[in-house]
């Protein structure tokens, strides 16, 4: 039940995408707060959320031992940080700007929407991978369960523009996935300095906005702000992100598309546990369409996993 390349455990990499995704929800809960006790703008926390990420990682790699990489060109590597760089950067800052124009919940189906429709059809058409009926089923079921938690409070308002950062902000978050999982079928993946690179361009490249913005924001609770944007740095993004960098290189990628939709669910648990909105009915009904598609496509991967074991053992073998 291993990636037959990189060695990597299939239920190992299912486990760090579902951290990830759960981690990946407790970001915008962070970011409320950040923004109830200073006037810090969306593009600047997200730039001090990729450069403190980056710092973070930076010295984590300092101080942890070196793991045996298969070692590549350095401008395979500069490339593959370039492309990760951007393609994170784009994911993140049209969907902000998305949010801004036509409002949270449009931004969110529409991002989190397109991206495993496009991830399904990429991966398709670039590397093989068969959705299947049953990850078809659970694709519109995790869909469903999106659009009935994210749009069941009502008041939702679709402006063009607004979708049109949305559609952008999905093809970001799919060109990312897809490539991850391109590249991790060649064993020289290293997730660790995949995420340490990505983050440095992706910190390069919403410097120059998070400029525009405002860089240092006025606020009256400064160490209530400082330990918001240090987790936000260190849970949702440095962990995070290594976590799913390396599940995404061996899991396939609509699976992969469709358990990060974990995100809204644990922010919608973190909006009623901490934040004191309301339990509605459409957040049980999303929450558990969501978790069964998640459930239903981590089974069907291990099994798929543990069939292509089985296919490559000669008959009389132990599996016999």
């Amino acid at each position: 039940m291993s990636n037959a390349v990189s060695g990597l455990p299939i239920g190992r990499g299912l486990l760090f995408l579902i951290v990830a995704g759960a981690a990946w929800g407790t970001a915008g809960a962070a970011a409320s707060l950040v923004y109830r006790v200073s006037d810090m703008g969306p593009v600047a926390l997200s730039f001090w959320r990729c450069a403190g990420g980056f710092g973070l990682l930076l010295i984590v790699r300092s101080l942890r031992r070196r793991t045996a990489v298969r070692p590549g060109p350095w401008r395979r590597k500069a490339l593959r940080a370039g492309v990760t760089g951007l393609s994170l950067a784009v994911f993140q800052t049209a969907y902000f700007a998305s949010v801004q124009a036509t409002g949270l919940a449009v931004a969110t189906v529409v991002t989190l929407g397109a991206g495993p429709v496009l991830i399904a059809l990429g991966a398709r058409l670039t590397m093989g991978e068969r959705l299947g009926a049953g990850g078809t089923v659970a694709v519109t079921g995790a869909l469903t369960g999106l659009a009935v938690l994210v749009l069941g409070s009502g008041g939702a308002e679709v402006r063009p523009s607004g979708v049109a950062w949305a559609t952008l902000s999905a093809a970001g978050y799919a060109l990312m996935t897809l490539l991850t999982r391109w590249w991790g079928r060649d064993g020289a993946t290293d997730a660790f300095g995949t995420s340490v690179r990505a983050f440095g361009v992706t910190t390069l490249c919403l410097l120059p906005f998070a400029l525009a913005e405002g860089l240092l924001p006025h606020t009256g609770d400064g160490l209530r702000f400082i330990g918001l944007v240090v987790y936000v740095a260190a849970v949702p993004t440095a962990l995070a992100y290594g976590l799913y960098f390396a599940g995404a290189a061996v899991v396939r990628s609509a699976t992969v598309s469709v358990i990060m939709l974990l995100e809204p669910v644990s922010a919608a648990v973190l909006a009623v546990t901490l934040l004191g909105e309301r339990l509605t009915a459409a957040t049980v009904v999303g929450t558990l369409l969501m978790l069964g598609a998640v459930a239903g496509l981590a089974v069907a991967e291990t099994r798929g996993a543990r069939a292509g074991v089985l296919e490559r053992v000669e008959p009389g073998g132990v599996f016999d």
